[in-house]
């Protein structure tokens, strides 16, 4: 258990690698939504060696910290997945779980408690692991094609103030006279750039591109998801990259 959390309670899962890893494999934090009605729900789920799915840390409706599998062992929480040449992320990283019903459900902002936890954690994890800004992500970000969480409520913008995470540095004035301009001559620099910061892009299929762009959106742009790439997305991405 991390030191100077406080009020943090313990509810171990079964399901995680019996094999210790070393610290220094420990790179990145992963941000989830549970997708339950409910913690009770989502608590049962994740202690279920049935479910095959398990998180480090769980924050509950109320805010409150669990522990559900200490750092040092792999917990099953990121599946399928990859960031830039690293794949399968459960051996390198740390799974945050954050209780919300998902977009299945009725998603919903997440609470100002749930936050404020999620600040205090994610901070000591850092500071104990030495895991970079770029290295913290969503659920979404390693495996856009399945997964939509944590979603466009997440304040990734509020994190990356407090040192968690990062964001892009085009100001609300550009993003808004940009946002809806068609700018159709450099998509192509678009998705090169998503895969410079991190993202797997490897199709050609629109289905599957279009599904990257909405995650994008999710993270960088919340304040319209619509998939579609414009101006605003563009300079959004190119700022991500001038600035790493």
């Amino acid at each position: 258990m991390p030191k100077n959390v406080e009020k943090m309670s313990t509810n171990y899962s079964p399901n995680f690698d019996l094999q210790k890893r070393s610290k220094k494999n420990i790179k990145y934090i992963i941000y989830h939504y549970t997708g339950m009605k409910s913690d009770k729900l989502a608590i049962r789920k994740l202690t279920n060696f049935n479910s095959k799915v398990s998180c480090h840390y769980y924050i509950s409706k109320n805010g409150n910290l669990i522990q559900m599998v200490p750092d040092l062992y792999i917990a099953w929480h990121a599946g399928k997945s990859k960031w830039k040449n690293e794949k399968l992320l459960n051996r390198t990283s740390i799974g945050i779980e954050i209780s919300n019903p998902g977009h299945e459900n009725g998603y919903k902002p997440f609470k100002l408690k749930q936050i404020k936890s999620l600040i205090k954690i994610s901070k000591l994890l850092i500071k104990k692991y030495s895991i970079k800004k770029e290295n913290i992500l969503g659920h979404s970000d390693i495996a856009p094609l399945r997964k939509k969480d944590p979603g466009e409520n997440f304040p990734w913008k509020l994190l990356a103030k407090k040192q968690i995470g990062v964001w892009h540095k085009i100001n609300f004035r550009n993003c808004i006279k940009w946002r809806g301009k068609k700018f159709n001559r450099e998509l192509i620099f678009f998705f090169r750039n998503l895969k410079k910061f991190g993202y797997f892009v490897t199709t050609s299929k629109k289905k599957e591109l279009r599904k990257i762009v909405y995650n994008f959106q999710r993270r960088f742009r919340p304040e319209l998801v619509d998939g579609k790439i414009d101006r605003e997305c563009i300079e959004i991405a190119k700022s991500l990259i001038s600035s790493k």
